[in-house]
This record gives structure tokens, sequence and C-alpha cells, in this order.
């Protein structure tokens, strides 16, 4: 039988003194480092999956307000015409439509050059902050998710 010295490193193996402040601090660190890397990239990662659903909901709109104007050459009034009126946008806002009549005193959305982004209808999400605002440079504007150019453009507003 061989006998182990109190010393001897099969002893220290078998242990119970736990773990040392040294340990415990390097397995927070390496918890928070990971964690510093994982979270900013799922919070991208859902911030693109929002973003591609509230594009996904524009393009259905769209397509039904466009079948509605082939049909009765006119756009609806309103989203309730074309079975949308209590659609919401990933954040929980109605998306905002109305037509454009051509009137010179309608409000309508306009981009940098105060020049109107659409001439047959405005579509367009809230944005993640919910607020918006008519002119595209206005800060509240910033994150909605808009159709211009009368559907040859989808995506963020600041982008446009």
């Amino acid at each position: 039988m061989i006998l182990h010295s109190q010393n001897s490193p099969m002893n220290r193996i078998h242990s119970n003194d736990g773990l040392t402040l040294f340990e415990i601090i390097m397995a927070v660190a390496i918890t928070a480092v990971l964690a510093g890397i994982a979270i900013p990239s799922y919070l991208a990662y859902s911030d693109r999956a929002t973003f591609a659903k509230a594009k996904s909901d524009l393009v259905r709109i769209e397509a039904a307000l466009t079948e509605y104007m082939q049909r009765m050459d006119v756009f609806p009034p309103t989203l309730e015409d074309v079975g949308f009126s209590g659609l919401k946008d990933p954040w929980g806002n109605p998306y905002e439509y109305w037509p454009i009549t051509g009137d010179p005193n309608q409000k309508v959305r306009k981009d940098r050059n105060l020049h109107p982004i659409n001439t047959d209808f405005d579509l367009y999400s809230k944005g993640k902050d919910g607020k918006t605002a008519l002119p595209l440079t206005a800060q509240a504007s910033h994150d909605d998710i808009i159709r211009a150019n009368n559907g040859d453009y989808l995506g963020l507003a600041s982008n446009y």
C-alpha cells in the first residue's frame, strides 16, 4: 500500500477547500465577456427580424391596395377596405395609410428636399419608437419603415 504525504498532489486533488476568490472572479469575467459578445448579436438579429416582418407586411398591404386600384380605378379610403384594418406592425402600432388625392393642400410625407415621397399613396410603419412626423428629416421619422417612390423603395426612412 502506498501512502501519500499530506502535501502530495494526490491529496490536493481531492481537497474540499472550494473555489478561491481568484477563480470566482475569473469565471465571472469570462461570463461577462461572453455575454458582452452574445447580447448585442442577439439584439441585432432581433431588430433585423422585426424590420423584415414590417417590410413583409407592407409588401402584402401594397399588393392588396394595387389590386383594389386595378378593380375600382381608385385607391381605397382606408386599409379596412382591403382587409387590413386590425393589422399592427411588429411594435404594436397600426400601419399608416392614406391615398394621395392630388390636392395641393393635402399633407403628405416629404423627403429632405421637401418633395412628396409618393404620388399614389403613403404607407408606412411608425417604427420601434411609435412616433412619426410628415417630413422624413424629423427625428421622430428616422426609424419609420416607409414605402417611397411609388413602391420602388421600401426601408428605413433614415436611409432614404
